[in-house]
């Protein structure tokens, strides 16, 4: 029997008010989501995108070489490029070869968006190897091609590519990789399909999420290309909003169709149990998505634009998905009422094997892998009209009582041995965090990508035929202001080649040889651009050898290139991040603070926090710097992209106060009541258990299934999260939460009471849903 609806007597806040707005107007809500998405999406189509990988180079020793490049050598080795490499195995100066080349070459650079340096003469003549069996020709892109634009040019000359009888022509340089749209994604999106209907026994329920989260990340996606004409930035930030968007959509969705059913389950009339699900989880979705948007947003203060346009596109995600919980899902809500509690077994049916062909799209499997999955979940639907079993309700078992489930029990399990369960999941955290000692920051080069591209075979290629450091030159910049700098320039280019690790060393090149004002030379390193050694060489050239070279002149020698910039960025990040880390645990601890008026509840919540994301840089630093498990992800070893860990830490905080909310808010709801410690968090507990695993299970499958993507910037970005919240629900919530608040017992809720009285009061669960909990058994 339902409750008649009286939440219009009782004082409504705004959230009830805008769930019960569009409860009522459901349809009208709908069609505004569905008109928002089509007109996002029109307008991106007429304005195009603004992606562009370029990385602007922060103040620096390598910003000053590449302007000096720019100003006197016309940007030589910068700005968007690569290079077509080419072997043959009867030497790249066999007339076939070098008739077929030098053709195809004067094509190329009868384009207007690119320019050619050919080996076989004038600028590029210096592109044969020593034995004459392979050789390269430089690419330089026209000012304003962008990183999306440049593989669509590439399609144009390799239409004209040469065959000839033992040539083999590979392509080179990040500005032609083309990868392959993600797909990965419908791995998560399939495993929550399955834990969904694991978590409500409900179809139609399982469908709200995902359906939230499908038009959250679809507007998002739309404002974030159109978001790329301002911020520029990489091309895959659209797969980073994907991932993002996803699993906090599917996360936010999931935790107020519960209290909507909670809600259903004590009585309420649907209407009623949609503005309750509002203000309670609702209010906790929009303080847990604003705490990730304000983190996300604060890295604009970092001032780099690439770091900028990452983080305000993933801001931009969880926004839009977290405007989707509080609006759509009412509507969705509105259209399913108590229907959301039914379930028929050929709903069932269809979506355990529509889910499986989900899957094998995403697994990427031969077409009749997820067509015949497809093909059944629909003759499971007509068939449902002629076979009435079908057609029959899916029986769910009764809840079991609160002290019988696992959860509790548990808890109780912990409590019992705070101390042990304390010191084991804290030692099993730092053990697991102990790989971040060695972190490395920098940008990895191309023999990173898998071994069958075009890309790393360019690289191997070049590396065969120049030395492996050809790859990841330094550039030298010297400036002179007197005429007999040029004497000077001579000697320090023989230093540089007399330098241990250094190759060889092409130049010096003046800008005007009648009368040189700067002078360009190359430094090719004896090591891989991404070998610690390289970056050692940089420090021995920058600190020892060119100051010793130039000292007495007037010569200023900044050096730059790939390696040179890489070094610089991790170091200006890595400079700004104890800030960006302070600022985010700071607001975090505040946040916590006003909403549990504790002040051990957010100082355990921010260690615990910083426990957690520790162990997974430890598992990122494991997995993508050393190479473990290679084998069997095909990943090589190379530092840890520069932004990542500032990356990671404001998403993972905010993804880890949504929990913390979760579950302290019941907890906090049982201490109010009963004011027993050791009870209250074991029934929080209980009640919150099955939700969050839920969540965290969807959450860790959507963010690890990123590590089939052929990008490691997102194969390292989804380890990251992934492992993160896998951690975050497992050790932390079930272990380290009970077995401390255990330990602290009432000193939980510890508040000086002069600072209580000044704080200002915030809830973010509203009024408690009175939910009936099934009586205790009575023993047998």
């Amino acid at each position: 029997m339902r409750t008649p609806d009286t939440t219009a007597s009782k004082p409504s806040t705004f959230l009830t008010r805008l769930g019960r707005w569009c409860f009522d107007h459901r349809r009208a809500t709908l069609v505004a989501w569905l008109f928002a998405v089509i007109a996002i999406f029109a307008v991106g189509g007429v304005v195009g995108s603004g992606f562009d990988a370029t990385n602007e180079i922060p103040d620096s020793e390598s910003r000053r070489g590449a302007d000096a490049i720019e100003q006197y050598f016309g940007g030589a080795g910068s700005g968007l490029a690569g290079s077509i490499v080419f072997t043959s195995d009867r030497t790249v100066d066999d007339p076939a070869v070098k008739a077929a080349m030098e053709a195809w070459f004067a094509q190329i650079d009868a384009l207007d968006e690119v320019s050619v340096s050919s080996p076989y003469g004038g600028e590029g003549s210096g592109g044969v190897n020593a034995d004459r069996t392979i050789a390269f020709a430089s690419l330089d892109f026209a000012p304003g091609v962008t990183d999306e634009e440049t593989p669509l040019i590439a399609d144009d000359f390799k239409k004209l590519e040469p065959s000839v009888d033992g040539l083999r022509i590979e392509y080179g340089g990040y500005a032609l990789v083309v990868f392959e749209p993600p797909e990965s994604e419908l791995i998560g999106v399939a495993f929550a399909i399955f834990v969904l209907i694991l978590a409500f026994g409900s179809v139609l329920a399982m469908g709200l999420p995902i359906s939230v989260a499908a038009f959250g990340v679809a507007s998002g996606i739309g404002v974030v290309i159109l978001l790329s004409n301002l911020t520029k930035g990489p091309s895959f930030v659209t797969t980073l909003a994907v991932m993002i968007g996803l699993g906090v959509g599917i996360d936010y969705a999931l935790f107020i169709v519960t209290r909507f059913r909670e809600a259903l389950h004590a009585g309420q009339s649907p209407r009623t149990a949609t503005a309750q699900s509002l203000d309670t989880a609702g209010r906790a979705v929009l303080f847990a998505g604003t705490t990730v948007v304000i983190s996300l947003l604060g890295l604009i203060a970092i001032g780099l634009p690439f770091v900028t346009a990452i983080g305000v596109s993933m801001s931009t995600a969880v926004l839009t998905t977290m405007i989707a919980s509080v609006t759509l899902l009412p509507a969705l809500l509105g259209f399913a009422g108590e229907r959301v509690e039914i379930t028929r077994w050929r709903g069932l049916i269809a979506a355990g094997l529509a889910a499986l062909g989900l899957l094998a799209v995403g697994l990427k499997l031969p077409p009749a892998a997820f067509a015949i999955p497809f093909a059944a979940s629909a003759l499971v639907l007509i068939a449902a009209f002629a076979y009435a079993p079908l057609r029959r309700q899916v029986r769910h078992r009764p809840p079991k009582p609160v002290a019988e489930t696992f959860a509790y029990r548990f808890s109780r399990f912990v409590q019992h041995r705070p101390w042990t369960i304390a010191i084991a999941g804290t030692a099993v955290l730092l053990l697991i965090s102990v790989p971040v000692l060695s972190l490395r920051l920098g940008f990895a080069d191309e023999s990173n990508f898998s071994p069958d591209t075009t890309t790393r075979q360019a690289y191997d290629l070049l590396a065969e035929g120049f030395g492996p450091g050809f790859n990841g030159p330094f550039l030298v910049a010297a400036e002179t202001s007197a005429p007999g700098d040029a004497e000077a320039v001579t000697r320090l280019a023989e230093a540089l080649t007399a330098t241990d690790g250094v190759d060889e060393v092409f130049g010096p090149i003046p800008d005007n040889p009648a009368d040189p004002s700067a002078f360009l030379l190359r430094v090719i390193p004896s090591t891989a651009p991404q070998d610690q050694a390289t970056e050692s060489l940089l420090g021995v050239l920058r600190e020892q050898v060119i100051p010793a070279s130039v000292a007495g002149t007037g010569i200023e020698a900044n050096v730059t290139g790939i390696v040179a910039v890489g070094v610089d960025f991790s170091n200006y990040l890595s400079s700004r991040t104890p800030v960006f880390f302070g600022a985010v645990l700071t607001l975090s601890f505040v946040l916590l603070m006003l909403v549990f008026r504790s002040l051990l509840i957010p100082l355990k919540a921010v260690i615990m926090n910083l426990l957690s994301i520790s162990a997974a840089y430890g598992v990122m630093v494991a997995l993508f710097q050393w190479g473990w498990l290679g084998s069997l992800t095909g990943i090589e070893k190379a530092p840890v992209e520069p932004w990542m860990p500032m990356m990671l830490f404001a998403i993972v905080f905010g993804l880890s106060m949504d929990y913390e909310v979760f579950l302290l808010s019941r907890v906090k709801e049982e201490w109010d009541r009963s004011r027993d410690s050791s009870e209250s968090v074991a029934n929080g507990l209980a009640a919150t258990a099955r939700v969050i695993s839920a969540a965290a299970a969807i959450m860790v499958v959507v963010f690890g299934s990123f590590l089939l993507e052929d990008n490691r910037q997102i194969q390292m970005m989804g380890t990251g999260l992934g492992a993160a919240i896998l951690l975050d629900a497992t050790l932390v919530r079930m272990l380290l939460v009970p077995a401390t608040m255990e330990l602290l017992g009432a000193r939980n809720w510890w508040m000086p009471a002069g600072l209580d009285r000044f704080l200002p009061r915030i809830s973010v669960e509203g009024e408690p849903v009175e939910v009936p909990v099934p009586a205790r058994r009575p023993p047998r």
